[in-house]
């Protein structure tokens, strides 16, 4: 990344010109990533689309390391901001989100290149004006890779000639301009768009490279959500690397084991302490401590079931007959890593919330930290 911009009026302009281009938003947590955009600045806050759900919004969002990623110029903006709320504004929900202090620029000498381009079939023409075919390989607001149909044999092309390129990449993309060869191997050559592109074409073309980034950002998180299956061990043990569902309501674990076990093995058990210890030798991904009626002595099991999940496995909790704000406030308190009140229409945002939860945590190919003999 580049500079930080901290100055609050040049903070205010940049989020103002977003706000006029209606820009694209992207809300990204740990766990979670969501396609917005940009609405207004209303007295000191930030107001973008809420394209999720209320709950979503209000506890996919409501954690410390919510970000904002979204398009500037020939690069893009990264902030940390924080969610407030939920509003109605020209007859839909907004979003409420605090301003910025900082907005970090990526370096704009750096041009960021898209390599899933989709078949995009180019056109170009030689110094003598031949006129040759060849598929799009990647592009940036400065370049791009070309694959020819066939070799570049000596007097074709070669390094610093000159073409014409023309490259349909989408309907509102249609690049047609000078480029200069700047390194060429067989049949893949280098180009740069020279002059530089208009910036009524360079503009969209970095937005159209920076959507293909934050696609190719999803990809790779779901790659590391990919692990070998391992057999199940001897002796009723359970099997490694699953997710823990702590629960005495049959029907509630019925209801969300079918999107849970989407992702991993899921693992039913009892809340107590010692079916807990026990499971834990297993090394799970992921623990689901399910909270209800919240009666001094329930809260005492659960607070101490809590305490020992401690920094041993990610623990989301899972609140019925629990208000909102008390889960979310509990979550906080006993460090959870999430929250969520369950409603059977809530099961594919569960699946997506584990799903984070697990690839944050398992990132880089990392196992859950051991549990420790008590």
């Amino acid at each position: 990344m580049g500079t930080a911009i901290k100055r609050a009026e040049e903070i205010l302009e940049i989020l103002q010109q977003a706000c006029n281009r209606r820009e694209l938003l992207i809300l990204d947590t740990p766990f979670l990533r969501f396609e917005s955009g940009f609405l207004a600045l209303q007295e000191g806050e930030l107001l973008a689309q809420a394209t999720m759900s209320r709950e979503d919004a209000l506890y996919g969002l409501r954690t410390p390391e919510l970000r904002i990623r979204f398009p500037h110029d020939l690069g893009f903006y990264e902030a940390p901001v924080k969610m407030l709320g939920l509003e109605l504004t020209e007859g839909r929900r907004a979003l409420r989100l605090s301003l910025p202090r900082l907005i970090q620029e990526n370096d704009q000498r750096v041009a960021y290149r898209a390599e899933r381009v989709g078949k995009v079939t180019v056109t170009y023409s030689t110094p003598r004006s031949e006129i040759h075919t060849a598929a799009l390989v990647d592009i940036s607001s400065t370049g791009a890779r070309l694959l020819a149909e066939r070799d570049l044999g000596p007097g074709m092309v070669e390094v610093s000639s000159t073409l014409q390129v023309s490259i349909p990449l989408a309907t509102d993309i249609q690049i047609n301009h000078g480029a200069k060869v700047r390194h060429l191997d067989t049949r893949r050559m280098g180009i740069e768009f020279i002059p530089p592109l208009p910036r009524s074409l360079a503009e969209p073309l970095s937005r159209w490279v920076f959507m293909r980034q934050e696609e190719e950002k999803e990809r790779q998180a779901r790659r590391l959500e990919i692990r070998d299956q391992r057999p199940a061990t001897p002796d009723n043990a359970l099997a490694p690397g699953g997710i823990l569902l702590i629960t005495e309501d049959p029907a509630l674990a019925e209801a969300v084991g079918e999107p849970l076990e989407r992702l991993r093995t899921v693992h039913v058990i009892p809340a107590g302490i010692q079916p807990l210890k026990e499971a834990l030798a297993s090394r799970p991904v992921l623990a689901i401590l399910h909270l209800t009626e919240l009666s001094l002595d329930r809260r005492r099991r659960y607070k101490a079931m809590a305490d020992l999940l401690g920094t041993r496995v990610p623990t989301l909790f899972l609140g019925t007959g629990v208000e909102g704000s008390l889960l979310f406030e509990l979550s906080s308190e006993w460090k959870a890593a999430s929250a969520l009140s369950w409603s059977p229409q809530r099961a594919t945002f569960l699946e997506r919330l584990a799903q984070g939860i697990i690839r944050k945590h398992t990132s880089g190919g990392e196992s859950p930290l051991a549990p420790r003999e008590d």
